[in-house]
């Protein structure tokens, strides 16, 4: 059976290069290819891809948002991030929104249909680069503060990482956006850390 492949890239030239890869390849299927994430949010769920190739940087809702709505859609779609971006904030917020793997625009055909394929048998495919960036996170010594989260810090870290906002998670926990304001702050303290993407990189080593 094909593979249903789908693309979501603002650029004109580089989405019908990409299209054109893939309608050229054997077992793929292209069912669509949309310019901006409000108009993936809107089509894809029909057409219910089996892989998704999204850019990060798409005027108006970006690509790290676009997955996050669409896995709630498409929960067993992969999306992979195609992008010019290889820094370590914007590669955690992306696999913490629900992507799968991490490739670099400057990535050949073959490395894009190589990711295509591993992902579909299970794998995260990602750029040389990106892969670096991730093992170089995890060597980073994490606080011994760490484990002193309480058990709803942690449920509550383990939300953030799955990309779900104060808002959901206030109503997953059936508590307030002020509670849960507050255990963030508490994380971000305990982790030393400044943002949702340092206290996801520190939630991917344990």
């Amino acid at each position: 059976m094909n593979t249903r492949v789908a693309i979501v890239e603002d650029n004109g030239s580089l989405r019908r290069i990409i299209s054109d890869w893939i309608v050229e390849a054997d077992e793929l299927m292209l069912v669509g290819a949309c310019e901006t994430a409000e108009l993936a949010i809107s089509e894809l769920p029909a057409q219910k891809p089996d892989v998704v190739l999204v850019d990060i940087n798409l005027p108006g809702v970006d690509g790290i948002e676009c997955v996050r709505q669409l896995k709630k859609q498409l929960p067993a779609t992969q999306f992979v991030m195609v992008t010019m971006y290889d820094d370590a904030q914007r590669i955690f917020s992306a696999l913490a929104s629900g992507a799968t793997g991490y490739l670099l625009k400057r990535s050949s055909r073959e490395q894009l249909l190589n990711a295509i394929a591993e992902v579909r048998r299970g794998g995260s495919p990602m750029s040389a680069q990106i892969a670096r960036k991730v093992v170089q996170s995890f060597r980073q010594p994490v606080s011994p503060v760490s484990g002193a989260l309480s058990p709803r810090e942690r449920e509550v870290l383990d939300l953030l990482a799955k990309g779900l906002l104060y808002k959901e998670i206030a109503e997953k926990l059936d508590s307030s956006v002020y509670t849960i304001n507050a255990h963030v702050r508490r994380i971000y303290e305990k982790l030393q850390v400044n943002s949702r993407s340092q206290a996801v990189a520190k939630f991917l080593k344990y």
